[in-house]
């Protein structure tokens, strides 16, 4: 495993614990280390080949949480090079990097990965009606009723823990 791409994924991730990411200016710098953090992996996939299938999943984190359907759409080829090699944890991600590149399309989602906020609640982004549970399966995202109720979760556990 790449130890500069692992340490680049676990920033990442540590950018979006707690509450930060919803005050505007934190949010702001969250995004600019984000592009940094692009351009990091950029360099490293220039430079050299990713062999590990966590490392795919690491690099397609750090693109998933781009800006730009380019962004999503690289975050959905290296997960799916790290399924491929069969890494459980990429299927989803490939799920949710197709999800997010429509939705920056503004597309409804197929699988029913993504959630925004409205009205001060967080919300599941438009679902593709005719996707199935199924479908959803092979990708290990969850039935779309958990996903709903993962919206309220969501609600409950950081909402009123900020109030």
């Amino acid at each position: 495993m790449n130890k500069e791409l692992q340490a680049l994924y676990e920033q990442d991730q540590a950018d979006r614990k707690g509450f930060a990411r919803f005050d505007p200016y934190q949010r702001q710098r969250m995004l600019r280390r984000d592009g940094a953090r692009r351009q990091q992996v950029e360099a490293l996939l220039a430079s050299e080949p990713l062999l590990d299938p966590e490392d795919y999943f690491h690099a397609a984190m750090i693109f998933q949480h781009g800006e730009t359907p380019e962004h999503f759409l690289l975050a959905h080829t290296l997960a799916y090079k790290g399924a491929k090699q069969g890494y459980p944890a990429c299927f989803c991600l490939m799920a949710a990097a197709y999800d997010r590149t429509l939705m920056s399309q503004r597309h409804a989602q197929k699988y029913g990965t993504q959630y925004i906020i409205r009205e001060r609640r967080w919300t599941l982004y438009d679902v593709d009606p005719t996707t199935t549970d199924a479908q959803r399966a092979r990708w290990n995202v969850p039935p779309l009723a958990q996903c709903l109720q993962r919206a309220e979760e969501m609600n409950q556990t950081i909402f009123s823990a900020a109030i």
